[in-house]
């Protein structure tokens, strides 16, 4: 459905003005900001699809305009308006420097992804990149797997945290059958991060295994120690 053929009442930028902008859905408020869609594809339906690919509106503010530009539909002076937009609303609630989420222990990180990773059905890898005091710099999604396993290199890892100038990165994965005991893949695989992130001075601090009502910390349970990973 087009913008045009709504009714002139339920259309986004009319309703923001007749009700308020709290009145409004994040998609119909994302809509008002883009303006416009393309053939085929609504602005109301662009801002859907948007929501969904970043998974949910904080990823998408933490997105760049090289990542905006890769949506179909979504043009330069569109990107920019996003970018902007979003800026202006964290300015607003943090002025002066903007507060971060401080992630120095398993328990923060899994208070932070938790609500993101349970929700998916199949293995979903996410990486929460840090700055030097611990701060959360961005979260971004590494790879999709299967019911049951999770595919990752260590380059696709660590892509976005050299883009990103972190200091370090925390990744975690959820176990889609609920049980957070770590497979001896996911055991090779951390040993083989660690490697990589002692090579380019960028640690990797945890890997957490998220399961249905708890979660495994691989450092906590000893996994992260030369013994370990020699093995």
């Amino acid at each position: 459905m087009t913008i045009r053929s709504l009714p002139d009442q339920e259309k986004p930028r009319e309703r923001l003005q007749r009700l308020g902008a709290d009145a409004l859905s994040s998609t119909e408020l994302l809509a008002v900001i883009l303006g416009c869609g393309t053939r085929g594809c609504s602005v109301l339906e662009l801002s859907k699809e948007l929501i969904a690919r970043f998974g949910g509106l904080r990823h998408l503010a933490d997105a760049t305009i090289e990542e905006l530009l890769q949506m179909r539909g979504v043009g330069t002076a569109q990107a920019i308006k996003l970018k902007a937009a979003f800026s202006l609303g964290k300015r607003a609630y943090h002025p002066g420097q903007l507060r971060r989420y401080r992630v120095q222990t398993p328990e923060h990180a899994y208070a932070y992804v938790k609500d993101f990773l349970l929700q998916e059905t199949k293995e979903v890898l996410i990486s929460l990149l840090l700055d030097t005091k611990g701060d959360l710099i961005t979260q971004k999604i590494i790879s999709i797997g299967t019911l049951s396993h999770t595919l990752a290199h260590p380059r696709e890892v660590f892509f976005d945290a050299v883009r990103h100038k972190a200091a370090s990165l925390v990744i975690a994965h959820n176990h889609p059958s609920g049980d957070p005991t770590p497979s001896r893949h996911d055991i090779e695989m951390t040993a083989q991060l660690i490697k990589a992130g002692e090579l380019m001075g960028i640690p990797l601090q945890d890997h957490l295994i998220i399961g249905s009502r708890t979660f495994v910390s691989l450092r906590e349970i000893g996994l992260f120690n030369k013994e370990a990973i020699a093995k």
